[in-house]
């Protein structure tokens, strides 16, 4: 059965979108590596349609390694609007989230990649199809955005197992854990 794991970017007030306004100060050689490490580490993507629509936009125009290999992985989309993706080896999963997750992972394969904690992923948690999680705390208080911005969400109860704990040169420390298990 093959594993899916979520790597996200979070501040330490739960704020993982408005990445412009924090994000990208925390950026080095040391996560650049682990961000390498991890797409290098799974066969495919898995993402919600905000997540490709903004990764599509971005990632064929760049050349470096990890570009490379995001340009190359398959891409799995849930989405019910996208009819035609435009970026190569992508496929939309129009069915039920959770039906075309579980065939997915039952299809032989490595681990596939999450990033982000959108709806996709929060649905994935709560049904019990996310296998680990990866929260990269940035060492920064934001206070924008709204609850859909916020990496709590009222009513998602999940309980997780400690896995490790990575801390990087700039103050950025990724906290693992062992999810799926009910």
């Amino acid at each position: 059965m093959r594993k899916i794991i979520n790597s996200t970017f979070v501040t330490l007030d739960g704020v993982i979108n408005h990445m412009d306004h924090w994000h990208f100060d925390f950026i080095d050689a040391d996560s650049d590596a682990l961000t390498l490490e991890q797409i290098t580490a799974a066969d495919a993507m898995l993402m919600g349609r905000h997540t490709y629509d903004v990764y599509a936009g971005a990632w064929p125009g760049r050349d470096s390694e990890y570009a490379g290999r995001i340009n190359a992985i398959k891409k799995y989309v849930a989405s019910t609007t996208l009819t035609d993706p435009k970026w190569d080896n992508t496929e939309v999963l129009t069915g039920d989230l959770t039906d075309e997750v579980r065939r997915l992972k039952s299809t032989d394969g490595g681990p596939i990649l999450m990033h982000g904690f959108g709806p996709v992923a929060k649905t994935l948690l709560a049904e019990g199809l996310l296998d680990e999680l990866h929260l990269w705390y940035h060492p920064s208080l934001v206070g924008v955005g709204t609850a859909d911005d916020r990496l709590h969400t009222e009513g998602l109860i999940a309980h997780l197992r400690y896995a490790g704990v990575r801390p990087l040169a700039s103050g950025v420390v990724v906290l693992s854990y062992e999810a799926g298990a009910r």
